[in-house]
């Protein structure tokens, strides 16, 4: 599934976010960064820090007073820790993300000055005179990074830890919010987030042991069926509360969604009655015995917690997540979870 269909398909994510780890252009790889830290500078708020990442490495070389963000979720990562960004790419889709609960209070009256949406608009990012470039989650061409290097610093995506630099795959929340924090000199506060944001999770596993040990599968729905694993943060999301990951991935034919007949199945972009029109779908036990959960709108509030999957977010879309997938795994097929 090519990048753009993905998150055209997702409302959020321009958050999203994109979310798009069902795969990455080819060009959006390079460089030899195996790392996700920072190499240089010690302490919280300690610089020059050099973040590594998939195009190669940047130093910061001190605090910056004006950032501007060109990915996917960055906003939410840079506002958890106190800055508000000077600029920002626009989410790609129908959810309104200004109005987006998780974040309201952080957000400026007027809102974030837009540099693209779909593309970047490379004479806003420079209008806006940023010190610090951010796309920790942008799945970074080699020729937009030589354009915005040539504005500020710019630090591309994040690399996933055991990953070389050529991976599609995305970093994990923690591993971004980790690279944020260096860059942002606030390395303390990113840790102490993702420690907040662990215990949340932590605490709905311990509520629910009935998670533990259930096969769970998560499908994408964008002209077809994409199978999510655990390199896609919307994948990621549900194994954090203790289920097992279906080894099934990527693409599937209308046939191959029996593959998903497991504990749980989590639907994205549809509808019980959408699904349920594939007759392949429709005869999944997992479906027929109301052990699936449906997201059957990228524009609602949970796709869009999912898809900007920050430490903002990641909150609110666990306590709209659980009482659905409690209702799935409580072994009464009469009972039928909520949409999310």
């Amino acid at each position: 599934m090519h990048r753009r269909s993905v998150l055209a398909a997702l409302a959020a994510s321009g958050a999203l976010t994109t979310l798009a780890a069902c795969g990455g252009d080819d060009s959006a790889t390079g460089g030899s960064a195996s790392s996700t830290s920072a190499t240089s500078g010690s302490g919280d708020g300690a610089f020059p820090v050099t973040i590594e990442h998939k195009l190669g490495s940047t130093t910061v070389d001190a605090a910056p007073a004006k950032v501007v963000t060109v990915g996917y979720n960055e906003q939410d990562f840079v506002l958890a820790l106190g800055v508000t960004p000077v600029g920002t790419r626009t989410p790609i889709g129908d959810y309104d993300s200004t109005k987006r609960p998780w974040a309201v209070d952080l957000l400026p009256s007027g809102g974030i000055p837009s540099v693209g949406q779909a593309e970047l608009n490379f004479e806003a990012i420079a209008a806006q005179g940023p010190d610090l470039i951010v796309g920790a989650y942008s799945y970074m061409t080699q020729d937009d990074y030589d354009k915005l290097t040539a504005i500020a610093p710019t630090i591309a995506d994040v690399v996933p830890a055991g990953q070389d630099a050529s991976t599609t795959a995305a970093a994990s929340w923690q591993e971004e919010l980790a690279a944020i924090g260096r860059a942002l000199g606030k390395e303390d506060e990113a840790s102490s987030l993702t420690d907040d944001v662990e215990a949340k999770f932590t605490a709905a596993v311990d509520a629910n042991p009935g998670f533990k040990g259930k096969v769970i599968s998560v499908v994408l729905y964008n002209q077809g069926y994409y199978a999510l694993d655990a390199t896609d943060p919307r994948g990621a999301f549900f194994l954090q509360f203790g289920f097992d990951a279906n080894p099934v991935s990527g693409s599937l034919s209308e046939e191959q969604v029996v593959q998903l007949d497991t504990d749980v199945l989590v639907v994205l972009g549809l509808g019980k009655a959408e699904f349920a029109r594939n007759a392949a779908a429709a005869q999944l036990k997992v479906v027929t015995e109301n052990r699936t959960v449906y997201v059957p709108s990228f524009g609602s509030d949970f796709a869009g917690a999912l898809g900007f999957s920050s430490p903002l977010s990641l909150p609110f879309a666990i306590d709209a997540a659980v009482p659905s997938l409690v209702t799935a795994t409580d072994g009464d097929p009469a009972t039928v979870p909520a949409d999310l």
